[in-house]
């Protein structure tokens, strides 16, 4: 049965630790992998990583750039010589690719996230493999997906895919990090997110040293993937061949079990899609309506707010400590809820001197994360 299947490689897996320089014969091995799925059937996107890190190899800079100009100019250096490399390797085995570059705005605005979905679909109609990036040279701060882990979760969400595959320089998820804790568990089978709250798992922060990623960010796009739906594995980079495996059957590396019951891909949009500019914090009641009761929210339940924001932007909804319990898109600017919150939604005409929406946040417009 033909499949949807998302691979994200890093940078780690991409490049030499010592060097910066490519590893060619695991790219090569990637792109044979890949191959055969294309030819068992599969529809494939790649998202790649290493523009960057093939840019400083390039120019012989010996540490990642710092300020976001250098590294888009770097990105833009490493971005063809990069494609030149997947072009080379693709065209022997006569599989023709494309090269995909979204910036986060590409997802924020509905009209050209529903375009990005239709551009997928053609080139993977067509028996084209996709080879995905973040746009480096043009992204600005404000705008960026921030790594690739989330901008592949976010393609594979796009897509509709029925597998994500994270590859990395480790072959599985730990309890901490097995470099610095020798007795530091590994954890095949994650059946629920609350599991690794309940494990304290130490993910420590930053990847490599050529890369953005580390495990927290490979468990964040997890998150997105499988309220997708989306079975999610992480596995070790070099041993792409293993990809072929896992979909066999073979519980290799960590496997994040996707959501019987997948959000829809609108609320999708509002949770990950979308930039949030915005926070309100909620009290006990307006929790429980939210999260037990399915409702929408109202002027009343909210004791505060944050951020300044127009109607129909995306919020964070948080309790009274910070913690965000969902996201939702507001029908009120952050100055008008600054007038009504913590109000009846009766009073809102007087409050206001204009008849306003009866909830602050359709439930239709709300999305539990």
């Amino acid at each position: 049965m033909s499949q949807t299947i998302v691979v994200k490689i890093g940078t780690s897996s991409l490049t030499q630790a010592e060097t910066g320089q490519l590893a060619l014969s695991t790219i090569a091995t990637l792109a044979e992998t890949l191959c055969d799925l294309r030819q068992q059937g599969h529809r494939v996107i790649l998202v790649s990583s290493g523009a960057v890190g093939v840019g400083c190899g390039r120019l012989g800079l010996t540490e990642r750039p710092k300020t976001i100009a250098l590294k888009q100019a770097v990105a833009a250096v490493g971005q063809g010589r990069l494609m030149r490399i997947y072009d080379d390797l693709f065209s022997i085995i006569k599989q023709p690719i494309a090269q995909v570059l979204l910036t986060r705005a590409d997802l924020v605005h509905r009209s050209r996230y529903l375009n990005a979905n239709n551009t997928f679909q053609e080139l993977l109609n067509l028996g084209v493999i996709p080879i995905v990036n973040e746009n480096d040279t043009v992204a600005v701060e404000e705008l960026k997906f921030g790594d690739n882990d989330t901008l592949s979760a976010l393609v594979a969400s796009l897509v509709e895919a029925d597998w994500l595959f994270l590859l990395t320089d480790v072959d599985k998820l730990y309890s901490a990090n097995p470099r610095c804790v020798p007795d530091a568990k590994p954890i095949s089978l994650v059946n629920s997110m609350q599991e690794l709250t309940d494990l304290q798992i130490q993910t420590g922060g930053q990847g490599s040293g050529w890369g953005t990623g580390g495990m927290m960010t490979k468990i964040s796009a997890a998150r997105i993937a499988i309220a997708a739906g989306i079975r999610t594995v992480i596995t070790q980079g070099r041993f792409p061949r293993n990809i072929e495996k896992i979909i066999h059957g073979e519980l290799i590396g960590t496997h994040f079990t996707p959501q019987p019951e997948p959000t829809s891909a609108r609320k999708r949009w509002i949770a990950y899609g979308l930039v949030t500019t915005g926070k309100l914090y909620l009290d006990q009641g307006a929790i429980a309506a939210i999260t037990k009761g399915g409702k929408s929210l109202l002027a009343a339940g909210i004791k505060a707010l944050e951020g300044e924001f127009d109607n129909q932007a995306a919020v964070q909804l948080c309790d009274s400590n910070g913690y965000e319990i969902a996201r939702g898109l507001v029908n009120y600017n952050s100055e008008e809820l600054q007038q009504i919150c913590g109000r009846h939604s009766r009073e809102i005409p007087t409050i206001l001197g204009y008849e306003g929406a009866d909830t602050v946040i359709h439930r239709d417009n709300l999305v539990l994360i």
